[in-house]
């Protein structure tokens, strides 16, 4: 694997050198219809699995990676804004591609194509499953088939989210600074942060992601732990690189519930095709990592922290005149959606009808949007 890895700021991962990825929360849409694009309500807050050792799966210690709390039907989206470099980006499932349906693999994939292509593609919300549509992400407890790789695989074993970064290649990369350094020549700025991105701090600087004025549903997220992790969390092993022990030799930690992402209502989102040669992307990742999905009674018990309230309530959201989204950019290309994803069915198949309240958003109320890294603590990876 190629130099970079990954890295934690505050809660947005950094894949390689280029790569930036937020785990969004966000209103779940009815699983009828087609919709705009739901707002951001907050970011997920992501905590390292290496800094737990004590309290996490053993399992989980094998995979590495990092961990967030998301209840039952919680749904949620990624942003990339942040993404400093092209980056291909691929994104599993329970270990299946969301952009082609087919099982994970460690290359990138031209037929079909397996990866996003950043920072084209500013966000993602859901699997590929229609021409201009995606299905949102939705969390689901593993074992009822009710899963993305439950439908398409036929098992549920792997479930959380996996993602993997390849930068360009030297060449490649060489000649697109070369036009970044001509582009903004003479303009007294660089390039602006990619569309669907947030600025720090969250909800308080308006676009998608953040609603200005939006009231707050929801504790600020959470700072990233001090070293060692939070206050009166177990410490961080003590010899980089050794082995995982267990304080105390005390009995192993609970099972955690296993957690996947399924799929609730659809929104017009397109999956942008990558118009670069194949040849431009490097042969290897910069970095993987994997993002398990934990309950909030199991991140309590894991973190010894109190985990984000539930989620805002959509048509209170709705009726009270916040915007929801409509984005289109007209110089980039629909990838066809799979064929396979498009067969998955929604969770309420499994978990019974979405008896949640809905309102339409007004035609005012839908907002159109248009056309140097801080050093971070690195994840642990493993075997997956």
């Amino acid at each position: 694997m190629a130099k970079g890895g990954v890295r934690v700021e505050g809660n947005a991962l950094l894949l390689g050198e280029g790569a930036q990825v937020r785990f969004m929360r966000t209103l779940r849409l009815p699983e009828t219809g087609t919709h705009n694009l739901p707002p951001g309500l907050g970011e997920f807050p992501l905590r390292r699995v290496e800094d737990y050792p004590d309290t996490v799966p053993a399992d989980w210690l094998a995979k590495g990676g990092v961990m967030l709390p998301v209840y039952l039907r919680e749904a949620m989206w990624l942003s990339f804004g942040g993404t400093r470099e092209p980056t291909a980006l691929q994104v599993g499932v329970g270990k299946v591609c969301a952009v082609s349906g087919e099982r994970w693999t460690g290359a990138l994939g031209r037929r079909p194509q397996n990866y996003l292509v950043l920072p084209r593609q500013p966000w993602l919300d859901g699997i590929n499953s229609g021409t201009g549509t995606v299905r949102q992400f939705v969390a689901v407890p593993l074992g009822l088939g009710a899963t993305v790789e439950g439908q398409v695989t036929g098992e549920e074993t792997a479930g959380g989210v996996q993602l993997q970064a390849f930068p360009l290649g030297a060449k490649a990369l060489e000649r697109w600074r070369e036009e970044e350094r001509a582009r903004t020549a003479g303009t007294g700025r660089t390039r602006g942060v990619p569309y669907g991105s947030l600025p720090p701090g969250g909800l308080a600087g308006g676009g998608y992601g953040a609603p200005p004025g939006m009231p707050m549903a929801m504790p600020a997220p959470m700072a990233a732990p001090a070293p060692g992790g939070p206050p009166g969390a177990p410490a961080a092993p003590a010899a980089a690189g050794g082995p995982l022990r267990r304080s105390g030799g005390g009995p192993a930690p609970q099972a955690a519930p296993a957690m996947g992402l399924g799929v609730g209502g659809s929104m017009r989102q397109e999956v942008y095709r990558d118009d670069r040669k194949a040849k431009d992307w490097a042969a290897e990742p910069a970095a993987r990592v994997f993002v398990h999905l934990v309950t909030p009674p199991a991140w309590r018990r894991i973190t010894g922290e109190e985990p984000p309230t539930s989620p805002v309530d959509r048509a209170a959201y709705t009726k009270a005149g916040l915007p929801w989204f409509d984005y289109y950019d007209e110089d980039a290309a629909d990838l066809a959606p799979s064929d396979t994803l498009g067969q998955v069915q929604p969770v309420g198949e499994w978990l019974g009808a979405d008896e949640a309240a809905w309102a339409q958003p007004a035609p005012g109320q839908v907002a159109p949007l248009g056309n140097g890294p801080r050093p971070g603590k690195p994840v642990q990876d493993g075997d997956w």
